[in-house]
């Protein structure tokens, strides 16, 4: 038992010592101010800006919807924005016609003015006799009113939201090459077969 204990860490060891050894071949410059700067720190510091900024992402689908998923390269996104926005849009201003037609008939049919119902537009003409109908549509429209603007509003803020995602998403990488696998394996300095944990890091 302690062999294979003493193998393992020394095995563990090995790989620790080539680890610094590799770390240590960084070349490294002095910049005009005087710092020393190595090829892996500026490596790194290039690695950590995103290509895909959330935050501009996000200022762009609120000034103009769609533009945030043009940034992220999710133009097929665009249609669907559009016609989420675009159907509550006319929503809205097809009740508010409504709204301020019926308003009006109602106003025409409870003056207790005969002589100017030719006012009232159809269909509430039809009905010019039971105002209470005509307040009843009226209160109906007006609630659409508020819904399609409140759903347009919600929409807007979704389109915004989606675009925020995306960019976060950009930054991670999926790629099939990041993975850890567990294979069959034999160590030659161990001498034994068994399981093994891979991390595959790509080339």
């Amino acid at each position: 038992m302690l062999p294979a204990i003493k193998k393992i860490i020394v095995v563990l060891t090995c790989c620790f010592c080539c680890t610094k050894m590799y770390a240590q071949k960084d070349t490294i410059a002095i910049n005009p101010s005087g710092n020393i700067v190595s090829d892996s720190s500026i490596k790194k510091i290039k690695d950590t800006v995103p290509k895909y900024r959330p935050r501009t992402a996000i200022i762009r689908s609120a000034v103009i919807p769609g533009w945030g998923q043009v940034t992220n390269n999710k133009i097929w996104k665009v249609p669907v924005v559009y016609a989420a926005l675009g159907v509550t849009t006319y929503l809205f201003f097809r009740n508010l016609k409504q709204y301020k037609e019926s308003k009006t008939a109602y106003i025409l049919a409870t003056d207790k003015d005969p002589t100017n119902d030719y006012l009232i537009k159809e269909p509430y003409y039809s009905v010019k006799d039971q105002p209470d109908r005509i307040r009843t549509f009226r209160n109906q429209v007006r609630q659409n009113v508020d819904y399609s603007a409140l759903f347009f509003l919600v929409f807007w803020g979704l389109n915004v939201a989606d675009a925020a995602v995306d960019a976060h998403l950009k930054t991670f990488d999926v790629n099939d090459n990041l993975s850890i696998q567990i294979k069959p394996g034999f160590s030659p300095m161990a001498n034994t077969n068994g399981l093994s944990i891979v991390m595959n890091i790509g080339k």
